[in-house]
């Protein structure tokens, strides 16, 4: 080849470089992601993107006052990868720079759902109309209506004009940061999280809801509620509680060094501990440990124990134990959490690792523990920081019970 075809090679090499590499910038700005959760339905959340002076990305998701930033971007050719912070669910897809088309995907669970996110800046959702009403307030509600599975639920709502952020309280925690709408009568909200896909349509009155619940494309379900603001949910410190023929807690599971540990390992000995049954997978649990996170770094001197007992979706011991070890890396964990179930975090067969346990009702679940080894409460769920008020309670009295714990003097035997 001579030189004039060598410089035409060459030009051409530099300038398909040059295309490649403006088609890896994705552009930085707002933007409206979407998944689909059926056919006629679509979650949308808002999300900023940024890049650092190394030029990586950085996203930011926005629910309501939740603001969840995720650093994992994978790029090969026109196809990304974008996995989320602790979860092990991950957006897969190809791009532009104005767009990303692909699937939200969580292996473990054999989910995946179609996504799409437009660059620019726009509405969650679109208020065509005048609220036809103010939904502001608490709300007595059933999911799961007339099934044997029905379970009830407390909206806890705040609206201004067309815009409305609140959350549903359950007996097992609660259904996120919920930010959107009211248009006409028609409410709209949604929750992106990176792991749970939540989207509430429904029909508003003064004092009525009635709408549909989708869970990502695996979970439809019917809710009733109606205006009540002297409602509550059962008290969570008695769902669960030792069956009979039972006086203690007890478990052994192992560390991800192979080690079997149990209630009578040194660590344990002589003060309370505060057993955690969670999951990495579960964003509830994650508000849990970021509290126990944040109250073992305020107060460093209590002598007081904490283990959390992780029930898993994934599939293998391994991809159970790299999820710990992403979890407790990313949010400083600084207690032990055991490997107590894997491949499933189905409640009955965690029960059967637990048969002193009337049942697990809810990730999370917390036994607390005295000095002497004699359980004293155990709460079920977690009001995180979405519930408010709710939350406000939950600090006060956890606080409470810590100090009772780490001030008691063991008896000694005569």
């Amino acid at each position: 080849m001579n030189k004039i075809g060598l410089a035409i090679v060459g030009l051409a090499l530099i300038l398909t470089s040059c295309v490649n590499d403006e088609k890896n910038e994705l552009n930085v700005g707002d933007w409206l992601g979407k998944i689909e959760v059926s056919e006629s339905q679509q979650l949308p959340f808002e999300f900023t993107l940024s890049q650092n002076e190394d030029g990586g990305y950085e996203m930011k998701v926005f629910n309501a006052e939740e603001v969840i930033t995720i650093d994992e971007f994978t790029f090969n050719g026109d196809s990304i990868d974008i996995r989320m912070p602790i979860f092990e669910g991950h957006i897969s897809g190809t791009y532009t720079a104005n767009e990303i088309t692909g699937e939200f995907i969580e292996e473990s669970k054999g989910r995946m759902v179609p996504f799409r996110a437009t660059y620019g800046a726009q509405e969650r959702f679109e208020a065509e109309k005048d609220a036809a009403v103010n939904i502001s307030g608490i709300w007595e509600t059933y999911f799961k209506v007339n099934t044997e599975d029905e379970y009830p639920a407390k909206g806890i709502f705040m609206q201004n004009g067309n815009e409305v952020k609140g959350t549903f309280r359950t007996n097992t925690g609660d259904y996120r940061y919920l930010e959107g709408v009211v248009t006409g009568d028609s409410m709209k909200l949604s929750a992106f999280d990176g792991s749970h896909v939540f989207l509430f349509l429904a029909q508003v009155t003064d004092s009525t809801l009635d709408g549909k619940f989708y869970s990502g494309q695996h979970s439809i379900q019917e809710f009733l509620g109606a205006r009540n603001e002297a409602f509550e949910l059962p008290d969570s410190n008695e769902l669960t509680y030792l069956r009979e023929g039972y006086d203690k807690f007890d478990f052994t599971f192992p560390n991800s060094e192979g080690q079997m540990i149990g209630l009578d390992d040194p660590m344990f000995q002589g003060k309370p501990v505060l057993i955690q049954i969670m999951g990495t997978w579960c964003t509830n649990c994650l508000d849990e440990t970021r509290f126990y996170v944040d109250f073992i770094k305020n107060n460093p001197d209590l002598d007081l124990q904490f283990v959390g007992l992780a029930f898993e979706y994934a599939k293998t011991q391994e991809k159970a134990f790299e999820g710990i070890k992403r979890l407790k890396e990313r949010e400083e964990v600084p207690y032990p959490i055991l490997l107590a179930q894997y491949g499933t975090s189905n409640k009955q067969k965690a029960n059967e690792k637990l048969p002193m346990l009337n049942h697990i009702l809810s990730y999370p679940t917390t036994i607390y523990i005295d000095k002497t080894g004699e359980v004293r409460k155990i709460h079920t769920g977690f009001n995180g920081p979405a519930t408010g008020d709710k939350f406000v309670e939950f600090k006060k009295e956890f606080n409470k019970v810590i100090k009772e714990l780490t001030s008691e003097v063991p008896l000694t035997e005569s």
